[in-house]
């Protein structure tokens, strides 16, 4: 929470957040993602990376998955997100 008040305080028009929840307690996760929210609510776009896919794709419009630093799913984050069975294979979840 500090780090994304400190980096919020440059009033950025783009916030990147890597693996912001890892190691957090539930409570503290769900918080994030609470202000995860605010925050593209305000406008500022974000490019959010994190081990919880499903979590992502429902706090973001559009997603790329990447393997081995090549692109090998993309598009609106909806329609990723109703292949759970492919996502599940690519991430290895």
């Amino acid at each position: 929470m500090l780090s994304i008040g400190r980096a919020l305080m440059t009033n950025p028009r783009l916030l990147i957040l890597d693996e912001a929840t890892e190691g957090l307690a539930p409570l503290i996760v769900a918080e994030i993602w609470r202000v995860i929210s605010e925050i593209r609510a305000t406008g500022i776009a974000t490019l959010i990376v994190d081990r919880d896919w499903r979590k992502v794709l429902g706090h973001t419009e559009q997603a790329v998955v990447m393997e081995k630093g090549k692109i090998v799913r993309q598009g609106p984050s909806a329609g990723l997100l109703a292949e759970p069975k492919v996502l599940e294979e690519l991430l290895g979840v």
